[in-house]
């Protein structure tokens, strides 16, 4: 019966799955063959590997790329589970349907457009330095810290942040206010502290979905493009945008290098979505 109902699950999603099957499987066999060098549309049919070569150099741009879109994901995916993680607890104390409203608020908003927003507003020319100024607390508005186009990514991470920090104090809250016993307060009455409540109730509940929404997160930002272009610098830049400035180069030879870093960007991405689903399958 159990392998007839999932075999009828599969039939049902048959449809989706072949549209999506398809069009993964033409964008990296398209990818893959530009990657090696078989650009149709000048003329180059040859095999090679010289774009891999080229772009995994250890002298060039990629590897800078990486270890800055590496430190980009890494920092806004912990701080933001650590902050939804802290609000979210404090939330589920309160029992209001106002707190999950003033979190869905933010979510309504692309991300592109939350960043043009703080570009607005941070930036030294925005509508924050110029309060600044008028109140004293600066001389010029040139003077406010930069906290956006910096070469250290501040402004992608605080973009990241209002994004993501509503995203997983939501996931994280649903699954406190699922639970059918309050484990929390059987806990109490048992004598336990508020950090031992937290430390051996609470975390324990939440970390499935904590993890697996973390995880989600860091694929997001890894493989995401338009904040890194808006808010980042010319060097060093997220591997993403250096993948697009590749693909728009003038010179359509330079193509194979901006395909072997989308696809490497692909393989991150695979590679954390595997790692999800099996620690998902460890928990069940």
């Amino acid at each position: 019966m159990r392998d007839k109902f999932i075999f009828s699950s599969w039939i049902s999603l048959a449809p989706a799955l072949t549209i999506i099957m398809v069009l993964l499987g033409a964008s990296l066999l398209y990818a893959g063959a530009e990657s090696l060098g078989y650009v149709s549309v000048i003329g180059q049919n040859e095999i090679s590997f010289d774009a891999y070569r080229a772009a995994l150099d250890l002298n060039s741009e990629f590897w800078v790329s990486l270890g800055f879109s590496l430190w980009v994901s890494i920092a806004s995916t912990l701080i933001s589970s650590a902050v939804a993680l802290a609000l979210a607890v404090w939330l589920s104390e309160r029992r209001g349907n106002t707190d999950t409203l003033a979190l869905n608020w933010n979510l309504a908003f692309p991300h592109l457009v939350w960043s043009v927003a703080l570009l607005l507003f941070l930036s030294q020319s925005g509508l924050f330095s110029r309060w600044a100024a008028s109140l004293g607390l600066i001389s010029t508005p040139a003077e406010f810290p930069v906290l956006v186009r910096d070469r250290f990514g501040i402004g992608i991470i605080l973009s990241y942040l209002g994004k993501e920090i509503p995203f997983l104090s939501i996931t994280i809250l649903s699954v406190l206010r699922s639970q059918a016993v309050g484990y929390d307060v059987v806990a109490e009455n048992l004598g336990a502290s508020r950090w031992q409540r937290l430390r051996y109730v609470t975390i324990p509940q939440v970390m499935p979905a904590l993890i697996a929404g973390a995880l989600l997160v860091f694929g997001f930002i890894f493989s995401s493009y338009e904040v890194p272009a808006l808010l980042g610098v010319g060097y060093p830049k997220a591997l993403p945008a250096l993948a697009l400035r590749f693909f728009l180069d003038p010179d359509l030879r330079a193509r194979s290098e901006g395909m072997v870093i989308s696809l490497i960007i692909t393989l991150i991405v695979l590679i954390v979505a595997v790692i999800s689903l099996r620690m998902g399958e460890r928990k069940e």
